[in-house]
């Protein structure tokens, strides 16, 4: 089971990764920071100095059909901001 979802790539989490030398990726909704940071360095063999979380919460959305009221919502996401130490870096566009 890994803890490690997927990287997030957008423009501001590649604008950050360029600037502050941090990455953003998706992690499982249970998972802690040490075992993020554990995951991280296991998957990249790089070191971290720190990680931040968030918990975003799921959308929720209304619609009017012909059928009637339709409710919805999306998942609820974790993200976690993991700092790498000073002079290294993760190549994520390597293995597309």
């Amino acid at each position: 089971m890994s803890i490690l979802i997927k990287p997030i790539i957008t423009e501001k989490a590649t604008a950050n990764s360029e600037l502050n030398n941090c990455y953003t990726f998706a992690v499982k909704t249970k998972a802690n920071k040490v075992e993020i940071k554990k995951a991280v360095e296991a998957a990249y063999g790089v070191s971290v100095e720190k990680v931040r979380t968030i918990n975003v919460r799921p959308d929720r959305r209304t619609r009017f059909t012909k059928t009637g009221i339709q409710h919805g919502k999306t998942n609820a996401v974790k993200k976690a901001i993991v700092q790498l130490a000073e002079g290294e870096m993760i190549d994520l566009y390597s293995n597309m």
